[in-house]
Order: structure tokens, then sequence, then C-alpha cells
């Protein structure tokens, strides 16, 4: 550390208008801030940051290489298997939706309805 400015007794006396000594800025006299910052440049010495850019400029390149990603992806036709797995997709879909559909229809009938229909469906056997 640099040694604050005095200013002795006979300089005040002489000038009021002199600078006094400023007082030590808190956030660097912190001990948790000198700590982070011990810690910092360690890893950076080691070689643990893998961070060489800001994070703004990180996220920035990422967006643009998917943009990029999708501009390709555009211009060439989707092969037949992609085109097989979006009709069963939307099949699954439409599925998905008429069980929806179902369970919902089942909560209005009344109960004994409910059950009367699985027993029709169970088989019975006679011993």
């Amino acid at each position: 550390m640099v040694p604050s400015r005095q200013v002795t007794e006979s300089q005040q006396q002489e000038g009021g208008d002199l600078i006094k000594p400023m007082m030590p800025n808190p956030v660097l006299a912190s001990h948790q801030h000198r700590a982070l910052h011990r810690e910092l440049l360690f890893c950076y010495r080691q070689g643990l940051l893998t961070r060489k850019q800001p994070e703004l400029q990180r996220v920035l390149e990422q967006k643009q290489r998917e943009q990029h990603k999708q501009r390709e992806l555009a211009l060439c036709p989707p092969s037949d298997l992609e085109v097989k797995l979006c009709t069963r997709q939307q099949r699954m879909q439409e599925y998905e939706l008429e069980e929806k559909k179902r369970s919902e229809s089942r909560k209005n009938e009344p109960e004994f309805v409910r059950v009367r229909g699985t027993l029709k469906r169970s088989q019975t056997f006679s011993l």
C-alpha cells in the first residue's frame, strides 16, 4: 500500500485550502473483496478460468450459430426419416388429445356406469 499524504500541523496552520489526506477505499479495504480478488488471480494463473470472452459476447455468438444452423436446415429438404417421424409425432399428439377428451367425458359419467362398463369388458370364467 502506498502511504497516504500526511499534512503536518505547521502546513495546516499556514494554508487552510490544503488537500486533506484521502480515506481508504472501503471496497478495496474489504477483506471479502481482497479474498475474492486473490482467488480469481489464483484461478487465472492455474488456468481454471475457462471463460476467455465476456458472457454477453458468448451468448451473442451462440445465437448467431443457432440462426446459421436454422438457415442451413431450412435450405435442405427433410429426409424420409424426418418426414415419418413428424407424421408419427402428429398421430401421437392426436391420440393423446382423444384420450384426454375421453377421460374428461368419463368424469361426467356417474360411477355406476363406469363400473358397469368395466364389468362388461372383463371375462367370466366358469369353473
